[in-house]
């Protein structure tokens, strides 16, 4: 399998690869490198429905005889509780430290799986196979694993890096186009902090990409925006300057999820929202002038509305953003456009939070 990208973390190297047909070549890949062990596989009910069969058969044909941990679909499954069950499954299976488990599936299997590989036996070998656009392009790589507590969203969790990412574009054809919308959220946000001739390239065809068929122009955005992600986070893997432009969207966004619950906003509707204030904020702040702004505003305009989202009451809003991860001592460290492909970190007083708070409710 070809490597698209290296990531290298505090551990080590490791290789994400992006192309078709890869699911295919797990086990006999594991086999090559010599692994004797066991292999758990966590993964939810509809990819197991969709893809279990290709990657089930494909371990047991090399040999392996893998145990499924499934998930019900949705954030509400990232939980303590949840890796509590798993932790019971893994034990009364007899895994150690040196077994395997395999995510397959989207973020929310991925930082589950990984948060359980993380803190099973103190961490035991961890693969990242993601199957939808989101976790291809973002959530696999760069070694975030975490659960969610009902304070706010990924709250619990570690740096852990996998292995291996291995994502087939193949798997993308089974997701609804909503789920394709929710990807491409993360892809169009690199773009805008990092590569503005990546945003011209998506410019123009964002729909194509959203509704259209598994092509190669698809397979290379998710390779691009993945070598994207790997070179920012080899730079900075534990956030502590460069890796937190790709937060841009997200102070905001994630508050949403949290205040609305979770379950009407995908991950990615959410961050849109977000990248609309900070894109509107970093106008009224003097770092973006009217034309950048209005042309970043254009392209995240061409994301579906959600529907039916009943907006959160301002204060629950304003402390989910408070609780966010890159809070610090009340003030917020903001993502904000400098110019299209270029993005900068700053502190963010407590009356601009409130406007971004308002901004944000008028964008449901």
């Amino acid at each position: 399998m070809t490597v698209t990208a290296w990531v290298t973390s505090a551990s080590g190297r490791y290789p994400v690869r992006v192309g078709r047909g890869l699911l295919s070549g797990l086990g006999p890949g594991l086999r090559r490198s010599g692994f004797q062990g066991q292999v758990a596989v966590v993964s939810d009910a509809t990819v197991l429905e969709a893809w279990g069969p290709v990657l089930l058969l494909n371990l047991e044909s090399a040999g392996y005889s893998p145990t499924v941990l499934s998930v019900v679909p949705g954030e509400a499954s990232k939980t303590v509780a949840t890796a509590e069950i798993f932790w019971g499954r893994l034990i009364e299976a007899g895994f150690g430290r040196s077994d395997v488990l395999l995510a397959c599936g989207g973020g929310v299997v991925g930082d589950l799986g990984g948060f359980v590989a993380a803190t099973f036996h103190r961490g035991m070998r961890f693969l990242q196979v993601p199957t939808t656009l989101l976790a291809q392009v973002d959530a696999s790589i760069g070694g975030k694993v975490a659960v969610d507590h009902r304070l706010g969203k990924n709250l619990v969790g570690a740096f852990y890096p996998p292995e291996q990412v291995v994502a087939d574009v193949e798997t993308l054809a089974t997701l609804p186009p909503r789920e394709r919308w929710n990807g491409l959220a993360e892809v169009v946000k690199v773009a805008l902090v990092r590569d503005a001739d990546f945003v011209a390239e998506l410019e123009r065809d964002l729909e194509g990409l959203a509704e259209g068929p598994v092509t190669e122009r698809l397979e290379a955005v998710v390779a691009r925006a993945a070598a994207l992600k790997a070179d920012v986070v080899s730079a900075d893997e534990r956030e502590a300057g460069l890796r937190m432009l790709l937060n841009f969207g997200h102070t905001l966004g994630h508050a949403l999820e949290v205040a609305t619950g979770y379950a009407p906003l995908s991950h990615g509707e959410a961050v849109v929202t977000g990248m609309k204030v900070a894109c509107r904020l970093s106008h009224r702040l003097g770092r973006l002038d009217a034309a950048e702004e209005q042309r970043a505003l254009a392209l995240l305009d061409r994301f579906p509305r959600p529907l039916g989202v009943v907006p959160p009451e301002r204060e629950a809003l304003r402390a989910a953003a408070l609780r966010d991860k890159k809070a610090v001592a009340g003030t917020l460290r903001y993502v904000v456009l400098l110019s299209i492909g270029q993005g900068a970190v700053e502190a963010l007083p407590s009356e601009r939070l409130d406007e971004a708070v308002e901004l944000a409710l008028e964008g449901l």
